[in-house]
């Protein structure tokens, strides 16, 4: 997940946020681990940072270059990383933090004085690190799967082998993925989840677009995958047939599967099915007997199937599929989705793939990093106790939540004063408004792990544990009460989200720390910076995706019809103003994907810049560092995004991700705001000034 985020549908991607990312995940040697060392604090950078500043530019000419453009001269991107921001940056120094935490336990000579989650993460963490070990076992591990593999004889055996394929990776790879969910129709009910995947690359659009560059780079793939091949064993020859048996397959689902845009319609994606009906869908593969591969016992309810016309296409691609075949493209998505974990001469060949070729990231990044994430991401509410007691206080909670109730009444004026809006749709608004959960640092409730077993001698294992722990606790959820309590995210994570279905809005300890949150600051970048954060979580509740769900997290229209035409009209004039923006070479923004975030950007600023006028009313400003309090503000927004990205990265962005690169995110929102251009006094025909009949606003 990125910046200022929320997820594409609420309930899949409870269990979708658990799979790791594999294809960046790269263990490298010493000399780039030498560069950084652990640290025992977080270190200080404020929410108003002058010297990331560039003077030299005319704030009304280019604000994103004015507020940001030291930063951008004075951050290159490191060479491990394919894009570099404010986020990014205050995200490696928490895993440093975090590293020296984990260093620390895994080094304790005093065993006996830890936790039983201290002495977890101390043996994954020390296993983790343990790159004589991970050469010396070569494919060792992946033995026992690939035997299994092997032995299919029927494709009757299918379903109870990818079960088990299943439950040691957790990932997409495998044709589909199956996890719980809350019902889109009844979201205090938990679910199965049947979710379309299959894919290695990261969009449907790298296999179905026909242009030069998207031809080229599934050459560039078809070559990966015959390396890992060779890498396994195979002839250059076997290699190369595999892989074109394995892009056949992969090209098939892939365009059978939604585009982005698609997704993001939660009505398109919720298809709930009963047992026969799901199996009706898939005739050639038995459900019950993959269920119960998975041991799954009890009645078998209703799976919410996010892709009917895929599994369609699946079923009719497994019939059409030699046992031979299927065997192939078991083994490719078994061997890519460990190539991360295993041998230097695997993890390079995956790197140079998914890392260099893809992202354009120049080199791997160190194992100490790779290790801290996947402890995050395995054990990740048990590390985040260690954060939360070390870096965030009960003050700095208490007025995070001061201001999120400053901005929610903001909202509520807001809403109360729409002229565009109807008495009737008002009411409901507030109602969901008022019913919106703030969870603020932590969770009130922590994750247990006594159920993970792990141990220092198998890294490998380890990783197969957490994500056979994982699933099955997804699982588990399925037919139960719902936990309304639950977080997607660990407190340590740099990224905020709202949850359509929980109705709720999340704010991790990270994500509250300097240069994000400053305690020591004025209020005014803190309202520009987190204030924003705040309101755009906030606003995604009724944006174009999240106001299709009610105050309960029911998939419901609570709108007039007029009123939702209304409201598209407004959102079109922002769809239509970010589609004029170029991301990379002549690849303009999809602005159909990045819709919901970039009216999250727009309304969650009006929100805050509200919230803190009202905030300091009746105190007397003074100007600080040669700019007024409402240009403090409006640079402390700016600031929260100063970023760098590779070409190669920002082309896979255009593809993937629902938010507009952060230049747009700010001057995009700033051009809308008649308070941006008298803070600066800009003059009619500068770029920063719209005007006033052609400025967007919904909130």
């Amino acid at each position: 997940m990125t910046q200022r985020s929320s997820p594409a549908f609420p309930a899949s991607n409870k269990f979708r946020a658990t799979a790791l990312a594999l294809s960046l995940f790269a263990l490298s040697g010493a000399a780039a681990a030498a560069a950084e060392t652990p640290l025992d604090q977080l270190p200080y950078t404020p929410s108003l940072d002058v010297p990331s500043m560039d003077r030299s530019v005319d704030p009304c000419e280019d604000f994103y270059q004015y507020a940001c453009g030291g930063w951008i001269k004075n951050n290159p991107i490191p060479e491990d990383q394919s894009r570099w921001s404010v986020y990014g940056k205050l995200a490696v120094e928490n895993q440093r933090f975090l590293w020296g935490i984990l260093d620390k336990l895994a080094s304790s000579p005093e065993r006996s004085s830890l936790t039983a989650n201290q002495a977890k993460m101390a043996d994954y963490f020390g296993a983790c690190m343990n790159e004589d070990a991970a050469r010396s076992q070569g494919l060792a591990p992946l033995q026992p799967l690939q035997q299994q593999i092997a032995a299919l004889t029927s494709k009757d055996q299918l379903p109870a082998l990818l079960a088990a394929l299943h439950l040691a990776t957790n990932n997409e790879r495998f044709f589909f993925r199956f996890g719980s969910g809350q019902d889109f129709g009844n979201s205090s009910q938990v679910i199965a989840f049947a979710v379309a995947a299959g894919l290695s690359l990261p969009d449907r659009d790298f296999y179905v677009k026909r242009d030069a560059r998207s031809l080229a780079m599934i050459k560039q793939f078809e070559a990966h995958v015959a390396r890992l091949f060779e890498l396994s064993g195979e002839t250059p020859q076997a290699a190369a047939k595999a892989a074109r048996s394995v892009l056949s397959t992969e090209r098939a689902l892939a365009r059978a599967t939604l585009t982005q845009v698609q997704k993001r319609d939660p009505y398109k994606t919720y298809n709930k099915l009963n047992a026969k009906a799901l199996q009706d869908l898939t005739p050639g593969f038995d459900w019950a007997a993959y269920r119960a591969a998975l041991g799954m016992a009890g009645p078998v309810g209703a799976t919410n199937v996010t892709e009917p016309g895929f599994f369609k296409a699946l079923d009719a691609r497994l019939q059409a599929m030699s046992l031979g075949e299927i065997k192939t493209y078991l083994n490719w998505a078994l061997i890519s989705s460990h190539a991360a974990y295993l041998a230097p001469e695997m993890v390079q060949a995956n790197f140079d793939f998914f890392g260099q070729t893809l992202n354009g990231t120049p080199q791997l990044k160190p194992r100490w990093k790779r290790c801290v994430e996947l402890v995050d991401v395995q054990m990740g509410e048990a590390l985040g106790q260690e954060f939360v007691a070390r870096s965030f206080s009960p003050e700095l909670k208490q007025q995070t939540e001061r201001m999120t109730a400053e901005i929610e009444a903001a909202m509520a004026d807001s809403i109360k004063a729409l002229p565009w809006m109807s008495a009737a749709t008002k009411k409901q608004a507030l109602a969901k408004l008022g019913s919106i959960v703030n969870k603020v640092g932590y969770p009130e409730r922590w994750r247990d792990y006594s159920g993970l077993s792990v141990s220092r001698d198998s890294f490998v294992a380890n990783v197969q544990a957490g994500h056979r722990f994982e699933f099955k606790r997804q699982l588990g959820k399925i037919g139960q009460p719902l936990d309304r309590g639950e977080w997607a995210m660990t407190p340590q994570t740099v990224n905020a989200y709202y949850d359509a279905q929980m109705n709720d809005i999340n704010f991790p300890a990270a994500v509250l720390q300097p240069p994000l949150f400053d305690p020591k600051m004025d209020a005014a970048p803190n309202y520009g910076n987190t204030g924003g954060t705040i309101g755009h979580e906030l606003v995604h509740g009724f944006d174009d995706e999240g106001r299709k769900f009610d105050a309960k997290g029911n998939l419901k229209d609570w709108w007039s019809k007029k009123d939702g035409r209304e409201f598209e009209k407004r959102a079109a004039c922002v769809a239509d103003q970010y589609a004029q923006y170029t991301v990379v070479d002549d690849i303009k923004i999809n602005s159909q994907l990045t819709l919901g975030e970039d009216l999250a950007d727009l309304g969650g600023l009006v929100l805050a810049l509200t919230a803190w006028k009202q905030h300091v009313a009746g105190l007397k400003l003074e100007s600080k560092d040669g700019l007024t309090p409402e240009q403090r503000f409006f640079v402390g927004f700016a600031q929260w995004d100063c970023n760098n990205a590779r070409p190669e990265a920002l082309r896979v962005q255009a593809l993937t991700n629902p938010h507009s690169p952060g230049r747009y995110r700010i001057n995009g929102v700033a051009v809308n705001m008649p308070e941006f251009e008298k803070a600066f006094a800009c003059k009619p025909g500068q770029a920063m000034v719209k005007p006033d009949a052609k400025r967007c606003k919904v909130w």
